[in-house]
């Protein structure tokens, strides 16, 4: 487990709060846990490798420590510069297969997160949160009575779903469920959805693995988000990963949590004239 420390930052029209946690396992089945994972500002992603031994694990971690790398400091960065990363992490996991891999090797990983972002042509200096995705790992938000999935699964059952050949039900045992349209490594070109949402009052994001949403509803993951919500947020992602594995734990689960809140400034009564 590794916790996301509570960060205190000064932000246009207030002061903004985060805090967090991050945790991951191997799972009841798997040799080797091919997700990771960051865990502190600007960016919490969630990134779940493929390729086995040999390279999915080594494609998560790449998208990790690229995205450390060019994000070293606490502070919001421009909307441009994820994008640039989600590119950046492409061109390296395309990397890890050499020249001389057998035909056919595989590198590849999802990708998954949340973002503290700037726009550059908002004068007001306003901050948003951009929620970004490849492939099937997923970021929720949790608003205090529901929770909502708000990427899209790049999946082949996503895709049926879509064209209402199945329902989400059927996908969620569809025996190409494991199947994924796109991911970081698989093309020279990464497509990546992303989404901008406004950083206000109390927020909670939670981006998770697939092996999380194997063994576990969203009924079943929101009653326990209930449970820690403005509470005990440390300890939530631990909480739902052993959840999963306690529940059968056929993949490797990773989860990480962002629980934020914006409190306006305080205006002094005298400076209002």
């Amino acid at each position: 487990m590794n916790q996301q420390p509570t960060a205190r930052l000064t932000v246009p029209g207030g002061a903004l709060t985060v805090r967090g946690s991050a945790a991951t396992d191997r799972g009841a089945v798997r040799r080797v846990n091919e997700d990771s994972f960051l865990a502190r500002l600007p960016v919490f992603l969630v990134a779940d490798g493929m390729g086995g031994h040999q390279f999915g694990d080594r494609a998560s971690q790449t998208v990790v420590a690229t995205f450390a790398e060019l994000f070293p400091d606490p502070r919001p960065v421009a909307q441009d510069a994820v994008l640039e990363a989600i590119e950046a992490s492409n061109d390296a996991v395309l990397g890890l297969v050499e020249a001389g891999s057998a035909p056919g090797t595989l590198a590849g990983t999802t990708l998954t997160g949340v973002a503290l972002v700037t726009e550059p042509e908002d004068p007001s200096g306003a901050l948003r949160w951009m929620v970004f995705n490849v492939g099937d790992s997923r970021v929720y938000s949790w608003d205090g009575a529901a929770l909502a999935q708000l990427t899209v699964d790049h999946s082949a059952v996503q895709q049926l779903v879509d064209l209402g050949l199945i329902t989400q039900a059927q996908a969620a045992v569809h025996p190409e469920r494991n199947l994924i349209t796109r991911a970081v490594g698989a093309d020279a070109d990464v497509d990546a959805d992303a989404w901008l949402l406004p950083v206000d009052g109390r927020q909670l994001f939670l981006a998770c693995s697939d092996g999380l949403i194997k063994e576990l509803g969203d009924d079943t993951i929101a009653a326990i988000v209930q449970e820690h919500a403005g509470r005990d947020v440390e300890s939530l992602a631990q909480r739902l990963v052993a959840t999963a594995v306690d529940a059968g734990g056929t993949d490797n689960v990773t989860v990480v949590v962002i629980e934020t809140l914006l409190e306006p400034a305080l205006v002094d009564p005298a400076a209002r004239g």
